[in-house]
This record gives structure tokens, sequence and C-alpha cells, in this order.
């Protein structure tokens, strides 16, 4: 085929995308929050819609916005694609400084072509393959000191500390590091704990989370694909949450049919294991609601047979009636697209009250939806150990209000030593901390 060919159907499909645009949602966040958001009939394109914000970066000294009684700052800058945050115990900050190692073949035009599309945002940019520390300058004003910390990491995401030994969550493989406290640089290799899946990497982030008694790790492992689309077979052991042992490496799935399992966390009134998911697309702006939803040992949540319950997907297959028949429903919709990728239950007392108890949410934003959803951290307050009510915007302004230029893009969350809730900002390249208004630093 000539280059005059190929462009001419690289512009036709990208019309074909731009078109879809017009296809605007019915539902806001706040309409589809709750656990029986309403569920519109699926719908089908020859190439799905897409909107997107053009990278700007953040200017002139701009912040996102916070609400009343809030304050926000940022304490680090300059960094390379930060998309997690840890705390230690002596009040360092590690960062993860990765994006998608791009191991997924490009195959058809509608990937190309999206994937040209979604580049315009930020959210494509290379990453560091490292974790950077952070500490505190003394007299705690301005940005903290940054350190090179853990190096030629192959797209690192989780980090938890379990003793003296750091695990550090590759996207290919868990690996634990010596740890010693106050520490700035780690040059020990890692030792590989146990593998992770791995092939094609369509999501490629790892998150982690010890248990409570430090013998355990629970991984999320996304799919790798929208709904099977590249065949079932490399989606083994994906769409899960594993459970992995310490002193073995072992590891069994522990829940499974979550497309792809973020932000895991212990809710802190019931102990009970909590995550984050990011849903399908290609059906329609207001399919499907991502969600919060406690994750129960041994059980299903749909993907790719189905979603929200037993709402079933034709576009998978084959199809499992079987499967489906055994779906659970998530505990909690937070709307479409949002895209959450952070999740922090908040235990400490720096906040205000109304933010004490539940959770914040890091929403990285749409590409396939207008209006745009998502593009703040939100708020989701819990009553014995369950989400009630709606999300509430509590960072916004990562887009600008025309939802043409892109600032920014929350994804991980962490609560640091003082109670302030740090913020990695992946498409800014800052790692953001709000606390209470008028409190010190």
């Amino acid at each position: 085929m000539n280059r005059s060919i190929q462009s001419g159907i690289l512009l036709v499909t990208f019309a074909v995308f731009a078109s879809g645009c017009n296809e605007r949602a019915q539902y806001d966040a706040e309409h589809q929050a709750g656990s029986n958001p309403p569920m519109p009939g699926a719908r089908s394109f020859l190439a799905p819609p897409m909107q997107v914000p053009k990278y700007v970066g953040w200017q002139n000294g701009d912040a996102p916005k916070v609400a009343d009684g809030l304050k926000i700052e940022k304490i680090a800058s300059g960094l390379h694609h930060p998309r997690q945050v840890y705390v230690l115990p002596n009040g360092d900050i590690l960062v993860a400084e990765a994006n998608s190692p791009n191991e997924e073949a490009v195959t058809t035009p509608k990937q190309l072509i999206a994937g040209l599309i979604e580049s315009r945002s930020g959210k494509k940019a290379e990453g560091a393959n490292q974790i950077t520390l952070l500490r505190q300058r003394a007299g705690g004003s301005g940005e903290w000191d940054k350190h090179v910390f853990i190096e030629h990491l192959h797209s690192p995401f989780g980090m938890q500390l379990i003793g003296d030994t750091l695990y550090v969550a590759d996207t290919d493989a868990i690996l634990k590091y010596p740890y010693q406290s106050g520490e700035t640089s780690i040059s020990a290799r890692g030792i590989e704990l146990t593998d992770l899946p791995d092939t094609i990497n369509h999501h490629w982030t790892k998150a982690l989370l010890a248990s409570p008694d430090g013998k355990k790790l629970y991984v999320g492992v996304g799919s790798n694909s929208n709904v099977g689309e590249n065949g079932l077979d490399v989606e083994y052991r994906r769409a899960n949450v594993l459970e992995v042992d310490i002193a073995t490496g072992g590891s069994r799935i522990y829940a499974a049919g979550i497309r792809n399992p973020t932000g895991l966390q212990w809710e802190p009134k019931t102990g009970r294991l909590w995550a984050v998911a990011n849903e399908r697309d290609e059906i329609g702006a207001d399919l499907v609601p991502d969600y919060l939803t406690s994750v129960q040992e041994g059980a299903f949540y749909g993907w790719p047979y189905s979603y929200y319950g037993q709402h079933v997907d034709r576009r998978a297959q084959p199809q499992r009636p079987d499967l489906v028949a055994k779906a659970i429903r998530p505990d909690y919709a937070i709307g479409s697209h949002v895209a959450p990728l952070g999740l922090l239950f908040y235990t400490g007392s720096n906040l205000p009250a109304q933010y004490r108890g539940g959770a914040f949410i890091g929403e990285h934003g749409s590409w396939n939806r207008s209006p745009l959803s998502g593009y703040a951290v939100a708020y989701v307050a819990f009553e014995n150990g369950k989400p009630v009510g709606a999300p509430r915007p509590v960072v916004t302004g990562f887009a600008s209000d025309d939802e043409k230029e892109l600032h920014g893009a929350p994804v991980g969350l962490a609560q640091d030593r003082d109670g302030g809730v740090v913020i990695a900002d992946d498409v800014g390249n800052v790692v953001w901390r709000v606390t209470k208004a008028g409190s010190q630093p």
C-alpha cells in the first residue's frame, strides 16, 4: 500500500473518531453514583467517540482548585510521569515514575488513531522507570528535596514496606529490596519474589497492598484487552486480585472478573479489602460506570462476560451464561469513564471533619466521553463501612473549563505523616499536597 493511500485511510479514520464526539452523555457522576446506577442500552460504534483535551501543563504558578476549607501546595515538580505515591514511617514519600512499557502491538487503524489522539493529552509521556524519594526540607516550606531512590525498574507502580523490606510491583514481577530508615537511595539489586502476568500489558499497572499481619501481598492485575478481543489465552490470571504469600512467593486468585482493579486499600472500620476499578469502553458515554467495591474472597465480578452484576456484554465470545449467573454487583458506582486509579481511606485529623472516615479517589479522567468525566480527586463518605451519598469533587481544575486544555491528571493518593493528602499528577509531572486551610507545614 503506497503512502498516499495510507494517509487517506488515516484521515478517514480520524474523521470517524472525531465525529463520534457528538455522542453526549446523559448522566453525570452524581446521577450515576450508588449501588443501583442507571444502565442505558449499550451502543455500537464503528469507532469509539473520543474527546481528549490538549496537554498544556501547569503554567505561571497555576495549581488545582480545592474545596472550601482546604489548601493545596506543590511539593515536587519536574518529575517524569509520577503515577503512585507511598509514605514511609519516617515521613519520606516514595514516588513511582513510570508509564506503559509499550509492549502492546498496534495492529489496527483504530488502535493507531486512538493512540495518536490520546497522546495529545500528555498521558502517553515516557516515564522514568524509577522511584524517587521526597524529603521535606528543614523549616517545612517550598518543594521537598528529591533523591533517586531505585533505578532501572520496569514500569513500577505499587510499593509496600513490610518490616525492613520494601516490595515494588514492576509490571512483570514483585521485587524486594532491603530498606533502612533515613537512606536516600538503594543500590542493592531487587530480588524477585514472584512473577506477574505481563504478556501484551494492555493494563500494565500492578497495585500492591500488604495484609495487616504482613504475611500476604494483594496485587491488582488488569485485563489485556477491553472485553477479551485479544483472545482469552492472554487473559490468564488477569482481571483479578491476586494474593501472594510473602514467605514462599506462591500466589492464588483471590477475586476475579474485575477488569482493572487499582488502588487497593483496607477499609478502616471493617478491615475489609476494597478497590477501585476501571470498567469497559466502547458501548456508550454512560456505560459502563467505574466503581468502588469491597473485594470478596472467591467472588466473580463479571468481566468480560457481564458488567455491573449480570448485564450481559454480547461482545465477549464465547458467551458464558454459567459465569454471568455467578457475577456479583459492585458496591458503589462512581461514574462512567472517570478512570479511577488512586484510592485512600482517610484516617487522619488534619482535614476538616467532613473528610474523615471516607474514601478519596484519584480520577485520571475520560478519553471517550463528552462532556469529560473525572480529572478530579473525589471524596465518598462512608457509614458503617459502606459508601453513602454521591461523590464530592474536592480537588479540581486539572482540565480547563472549556475542556480543551489539560494541565494535569491525578493518579495515586497517600496520607502523609501529618494527615495531609498527597496526590501524584502524572500529566502535570507534579506531586501535590492538600491540607486544612490555615494549617502550617
